[in-house]
Formats: structure tokens, sequence, C-alpha cells
């Protein structure tokens, strides 16, 4: 099935914690010249993976599992506050995924209230102490115009990220 409108039936969000994927990392990496669908990522570089380490203005984050938990509370909370339905959540240790169908809603105005909100949420639970946003800038927004779409990227967030993690700290 198709969608005929120019309102996707859903769109599949990630968004990554900050300094946990920089341009020149050995998983290859995406800037907005380099950002084509399908296309390749730009290819590891350690020097310029060092460099971007250098420019750091604090170290990495991480969620552990009261992170993550918190992270999730949040997602889930704002999708039921905006009558979102959420259709599948992943919150890993260094990204997080989402698939939800947001109706009219911009994209990028979904995304910036996810991260607004989780940080939020790691707030109220004392989890986040610093200033500054715990995620990178951006972060990912692919529209899903039909079932299969939605599916796969269903898939993909609830099958295909690893081994499922604790609920709680083992290190």
């Amino acid at each position: 099935m198709w969608n005929d409108t120019d309102i996707p039936l859903a769109v599949f969000f990630t968004f990554r914690c900050y300094g946990t994927w920089l341009h020149g990392d050995e998983r290859g990496s995406v800037d907005r010249n380099n950002n084509v669908y399908r296309s390749p990522r730009i290819p590891a570089n350690s020097n310029w993976r060092k460099h971007n380490e250098e420019l750091l203005l604090h170290p990495p984050v991480t969620l552990n599992a009261e992170r993550r938990q918190s992270v999730e509370k949040a997602i889930r909370e704002l999708c039921v506050k905006r009558d979102w339905r959420l259709l599948a959540i992943n919150v890993r240790t260094n990204h997080i995924h989402v698939v939800i169908c947001i109706g009219s809603k911009k994209p990028k105005d979904a995304l910036i209230a996810l991260k607004a909100n989780a940080t939020r949420q790691l707030r109220e639970d004392g989890l986040w102490l610093d200033e500054h946003s715990p995620w990178a800038d951006k972060g990912s927004r692919r529209n899903l115009w039909n079932e299969k779409s939605i599916w796969e990227a269903c898939n993909y967030v609830n099958n295909e990220q690893g081994d499922k993690l604790p609920d709680f700290d083992w290190w």
C-alpha cells in the first residue's frame, strides 16, 4: 500500500548521545554533503577522528540502565501527550531509535521535542546535571510512506540492534 498524501505514515527517528560517533570513525559517517539515501558513508580516517575528538567540549555521553529507562519513559509519555502512535522504540547505550506516527507534525520539530523531553526527564530523575545537552546535534528523520517501510523500520529497531540490554548495570 502506498500513501498518496504529503504526510508520511510514520517517521523513523535516530538520535545519538554526544560524542559517540564522530566523523572519521571506523564505522564511517555522513555529513550534510554526503547524506543521500543508500549512498556510501564517508570512509574511516583516524586523523579526522582524532581531530574531532580534540574538538569535543566535554566527554562523550553514554546511557546506563537507569538513564535508558528514563529516556524511554520520556518518549512514551511525549507520544501519549501529543497523541502520537509509538510503533517501536529501542534506547541503546549511545543512541535511540523510534518509529512514530506523528500525523502532520514536522519531523524536525518532533525530533527536537523527543530530545528535549528526554533531557527534561533525565534532569527530573537526577540523571543529567550538566547544563549542556546529552545529545549530538540534529539526528536522522526518515519518512516512511508505506506499510512495508514501516514494518522494515520497526523490525530493524526491535530485532537488529544486537542483544537486549539488561535493565541493570553490570559494570
